[in-house]
């Protein structure tokens, strides 16, 4: 008997023998389904069905690790169910290799909505800063459509010459201009059946956006030189890291392209206004980077506060190059630790006001404006707490912040000598 939804299945033995950590997986994985079936079971049993192109073994002990066996066979032993790390871990070795990670529950709701919508074919426009992750939520939309077999074809319209977008987009025939030595059918051509993304799409040119309106409203390209449209059935998602109807105020995007492609809008959140999904996907980083046969080491909770802790101006790109330092710096470590961990550039808490280099002087003392902050911070949040009876949830919950975030606040307070009292759960 197997439990959980498509997707990602648990055996029998694997919820029975690793309750808490399953049932926390299970809310996770239970709010979108995966392209290809993955088997979660416990480590006592034999391998998993042949069916599963993906399986995850669960086994406690006394060190946390992760071994990638042959294939995409995961081995994952745990100390605590409870731990953030345990439940990251255990979602990144569920994960296809580029499927989306996530655990916020925004992230998930949008990963939910995506998959309602790849059952249609309406354009869909995906707003959010660069390095989000818009091309991976794109991908997930076309491999859970009816067109997954079909191509999928990603361009990035900044990318490209504006003197050869158009030929790459519509195609074009042998000697329609100098240099065009061959024919070329272009992308949308390519992508016939599929799903074409245009990323960056504000960075088009005027003048070629009308002729994408043209191609999305009558489903067919007319390449250069030809004299004949041709008819193309693709799907269109586009991406956008600016503000589109700022963009058509302005006059630098047409408002008739802006609302053939706006049909359905998403948007994403920058990293640092989902901080459940750092640990996942610094998990999934570490898989993805560390080679075959290597030993896959532990992200440390004292590495993860600081992770959770960071503005993430470069998003989930930055976090991606945070984990390769990481697993550089740490070498043959079983555990990657603070001391393995380098930011672009100083780490402060994200929405706190940068702290200024020179002291301040507050009352005839020599505190630095960050100590001064702190203090503040801390007094609030012992404050929150104890109004609400020592519950860490409660408090959290009342300042607007995750009980995690808020676990590291407190972490954060008594290393920095105040006093501060153990709260409940």
């Amino acid at each position: 008997m197997i439990r959980g939804k498509q997707g990602v299945r648990f055996s029998e033995s694997a919820a029975a023998n690793h309750a808490a950590l399953t049932q926390r997986a299970m809310a996770v994985t239970g709010s979108f389904g995966a392209k290809d079936p993955v088997f979660v079971g416990d480590g006592q049993e034999f391998a998993a069905p042949g069916h599963f192109t993906r399986s995850v073994s669960l086994a406690r002990g006394s060190v946390n690790a992760i071994v990638r066996s042959h294939g995409d066979r995961f081995e994952l032993t745990y100390n605590d169910a409870m731990s953030e790390a345990t439940l990251a871990a255990l979602l990144a070795c569920a994960a296809p290799a580029g499927s989306p990670v996530a655990a916020d529950p925004e992230s998930l709701s949008i990963l939910a909505l995506s998959e309602r919508i790849a059952a249609s074919d309406i354009p869909v426009l995906i707003n959010g800063p660069t390095g989000t992750g818009k091309e991976v939520l794109s991908r997930f939309i076309h491999d859970r459509s009816a067109r997954k077999d079909k191509p999928f074809i990603a361009i990035n319209c900044a990318a490209m010459p504006e003197t050869m977008l158009e030929a790459m987009l519509f195609g074009h025939q042998k000697g329609s201009f100098t240099g065009a030595n061959a024919a070329s059918e272009g992308f949308f051509r390519a992508a016939d059946g599929g799903t074409l993304l245009l990323d960056e799409i504000a960075e088009m040119p005027l003048s070629l956006q009308a002729k994408l309106l043209r191609a999305l409203q009558e489903g067919e390209v007319t390449p250069i030189g030809a004299t004949q449209p041709v008819k193309v059935d693709v799907r269109v998602i586009a991406c956008a890291n600016r503000d589109l109807p700022l963009e058509v105020e302005e006059g630098r995007f047409r408002a008739d392209l802006y609302y053939r492609l706006n049909v359905f809008p998403l948007a994403l959140r920058p990293l640092r206004e989902r901080p459940d999904d750092i640990a996942p996907l610094a998990f999934a980083m570490m898989l993805r980077h560390v080679p075959a046969g290597h030993a896959v080491p532990w992200l440390g909770e004292p590495a993860l506060a600081m992770l959770s802790t960071h503005s993430w101006p470069g998003n989930v790109r930055e976090l991606e190059n945070v984990v390769r330092r990481a697993l550089l710096l740490a070498g043959d470590s079983t555990e990657i630790g603070p001391q393995h961990i380098a930011f672009d550039r100083a780490v402060r808490p994200a929405g706190e006001p940068v702290a200024a280099p020179a002291e301040t002087n507050l009352g005839g003392g020599n505190a630095k404006l960050s100590n001064i902050v702190q203090l503040h911070e801390a007094r609030a949040i012992l404050a929150t707490l104890e109004a609400c009876g020592g519950s860490r949830v409660a408090a959290a919950r009342q300042l607007g912040i995750s009980e995690r975030t808020l676990r590291y606040r407190l972490a954060s307070f008594r290393e920095a000598g105040i006093a501060v009292a153990g709260g409940r759960r």
